[in-house]
């Protein structure tokens, strides 16, 4: 086991090294003077000169490349131009919010999928399935910021749910976490939390709705597979119904590639929020990036890049954890290969 996690952690800091490698080069390439976007547009000559020695930019590249590495180990992701502050904590302030978008759209499609993965495979080849997976075809497709925009459209005229923002000027809570979710339990205001909770909504459906159609196609497929081991033709053959054989025999084993799939969706969902979030005008990770992208504060996009791409490899790496914890078969293969 120590010996597959150092090899795992090998190549995490192997992705990050690569990703901070290449952000490095974005910053080089991109046209324009450095220390004139990090000084601002009204900066003095002066003031450019002197924030090119504080960033080190009047030191030869690779000593500058070795300098932009260490910053990053210090979690020294930069300083935005438009805010003046760490971007660190620019995304400190920001990230409860997308975490609540992830988290409810992660529920939402394990509470939609799993039950309809298991009903078109028990209902196999009739008109269920095969609507089903038309549906789930043609939902995976569809580009999320259209179907945001689709749902904004008709939502809006009846006003049944909100459509932007996380919740309605009418109610203040007191910051306390940074999920508004929390804060609002915490400071006892039930009208203000199912406020938050409605402003979730349509945003969750929109994240949720293409990984969703992911998970019903694998849970299907493996649970069809899972219907003609053995072990399931043998309950088959002593009188169990194919609905019991497939709740109480193949759904175990047919669970174990779900859960993998699910897991993985969870770096889909981080990199949809940021559409996401721009359509509904939720604050998060998302729609900070796209602020700093349309404000070009190139500092505050890169280091944004940077914090996705590394909770999109840690994530992978717990679903890795998760898997071989479910699976002994996975645990003995993994464990096996890295002695």
């Amino acid at each position: 086991m120590l010996r597959f996690l150092g090899r795992r952690i090998f190549f995490m800091v192997l992705s990050v090294w690569g990703l901070a490698t290449a952000v490095f080069v974005m910053i080089k390439i991109i046209p324009g003077d450095e220390a004139s976007v990090a000084a601002g547009e009204s900066a003095t000559p002066e003031m450019i000169e002197a924030t090119r020695e504080r960033l080190g930019l009047d030191q030869p590249l690779p000593l500058q490349y070795v300098s932009f590495l260490a910053r990053l180990v210090r979690g020294d992701l930069g300083t935005s131009i438009i805010t003046h502050q760490p971007i660190t904590a620019n995304l400190a302030d920001v990230l409860p919010a997308t975490i609540e978008l992830v988290v409810s759209a992660l529920l939402l499609m394990v509470v939609i999928a799993v039950p309809l993965g298991i009903i078109m495979a028990a209902n196999r080849g009739n008109a269920i399935d095969f609507i089903g997976r038309v549906a789930a075809v043609v939902v995976a497709g569809m580009p999320i910021f259209w179907v945001a925009f689709m749902i904004q459209f008709l939502v809006a005229g009846s006003r049944a749910l909100p459509t932007s923002g996380s919740i309605s000027i009418a109610y203040s809570v007191p910051h306390v976490t940074g999920f508004v979710t929390i804060d609002s339990l915490l400071a006892g205001n039930g009208a203000a939390f199912a406020d938050v909770i409605a402003h979730l909504v349509l945003p969750a459906i929109v994240l949720a709705a293409p990984q969703a159609a992911v998970i019903v196609r694998t849970l299907r497929a493996s649970l069809l597979g899972e219907l003609e081991e053995d072990y399931a033709l043998l309950a088959t053959s002593k009188g169990a119904s194919r609905s019991r054989t497939l709740l109480r025999h193949a759904l175990q084993n047919a669970a174990i590639p779900t859960v993998t799939t699910i897991g993985l969706q969870v770096g889909f969902m981080i990199a949809g929020s940021v559409l996401v979030e721009s359509v509904f005008s939720r604050p998060g990770i998302g729609s900070y990036l796209s602020s700093a992208v349309t404000q070009k504060d190139t500092f505050a996009v890169l280091g944004s890049v940077i914090f996705i791409g590394v909770v999109v490899i840690l994530v992978n790496f717990i679903v890795d954890l998760v898997h071989m914890a479910i699976d002994p078969r996975v645990k003995r293969d993994t464990l096996g290969a890295a002695a």
